[in-house]
């Protein structure tokens, strides 16, 4: 099997540090791996495959030896500046952050749900919002079967979103990195806020959901909400379907699409919670009923390890892709 020379940016981080905790657990093949973080990282040590790796810093010169795929993983402001540096330079970027995810000729992936965008990539690949990926996963099947007319998106965001400075929120009961204290309360705010009144992170679910589904015509709304949960992001997903349905319809199609999970048993208490699925790849959905409020409307629930699957994972899953194609 060929192998390949594979760098990581942000190696450091939350989702940086996932990333290798997936590579390793999925047996990617690899030739030579290097970690990349800012100035204050450089020259700490990590384990990877039982073996110790010195963190460089990056710079504008990171890139000059081969390299076939660079994941992103430090922020918006550091892709902006050195993504499309490590793209030139032959490898396939694979990038975390928002700042390419909106860009026409940028590939926003799913692997489950658009795998053949990911082959139309000019050197940079853009991995999407956590929450949209894990609503995207549910909503492909079911739009493919029904077709979605409209979405009401209603999150439950752990605080692993933001990294260790959220984390730290929550555990210690300080109000360093939140506008308002975390613990014991919810902030209906998650990024900065727009002059339309929504937030960066409700824009994000609402234009990347129809750009992955490649559908403009869905009606698309989201309230974005953090909550005092470590990790696992749960989403409320109210649909509005163009087709009648029967639900024992729903379920088959749900069961059988790859990456999702049903955790349905409310007559036992059994539905997708955080403490349960953090840890997994996949997408637990729940609470599945039907919306008599509309013709032709379904609630659904679901939960997903954000850092994993909203992150790590999936950019894994990309590079996995391209691989196998060949």
């Amino acid at each position: 099997m060929k192998k390949y020379n594979v760098a990581v940016v942000g190696a450091t981080g939350l989702v940086g540090g996932t990333i290798l905790k997936v590579l390793e657990g999925r047996n990617f093949p690899i030739e030579n791996i290097y970690f990349l973080s800012s100035k204050k990282s450089a020259g700490n040590s990590i384990s990877f495959k039982n073996n110790k790796y010195i963190v460089e810093e990056l710079d504008e010169n990171s890139f000059d030896k081969s390299l076939d795929f660079v994941f992103f993983a430090a922020g918006g402001q550091v892709s902006e500046r050195f993504a499309k540096t490590a793209a030139n330079s032959g490898a396939v970027v694979i990038d975390n952050s928002s700042v390419f995810r909106m860009e026409k000729d940028v590939p926003l992936i799913v692997p489950e749900v658009n795998p053949k965008k990911a082959f139309d990539n000019h050197g940079i690949i853009a991995n999407p919002n956590c929450s949209t990926i894990q609503s995207i996963l549910p909503l492909k099947p079911l739009h493919d079967r029904f077709k979605i007319r409209r979405v009401i998106y209603s999150t439950y965001q752990a605080v692993s979103g933001s990294g260790m400075g959220g984390i730290r929120d929550l555990e210690e009961g300080e109000m360093k990195f939140y506008p308002h204290q975390i613990r014991s309360n919810t902030l209906p705010h998650i990024d900065s806020f727009l002059d339309n009144g929504y937030t960066k992170e409700e824009m994000k679910m609402i234009n990347e959901t129809k750009k992955i589904l490649n559908d403009d015509s869905i009606k698309v709304t989201a309230t974005t909400v953090r909550v005092p949960v470590k990790n696992c992001h749960s989403v409320s997903i109210n649909l509005e379907f163009e087709e009648p349905f029967e639900m024992d319809q729903v379920y088959k199609v749900l069961e059988s699409f790859p990456g999702v999970k049903i955790k349905d048993d409310v007559k036992n208490n059994v539905y997708p919670m955080p403490l349960d699925v953090s840890g997994s790849d996949d997408v637990y959905v729940g609470r599945i009923r039907r919306d008599f409020s509309v013709d032709n409307g379904l609630n659904i629930w679901t939960v997903a390890d954000n850092i994993r699957k909203g992150a790590a994972t999936n950019a894994v899953q990309i590079a996995e892709l391209l691989i196998n194609k060949h």
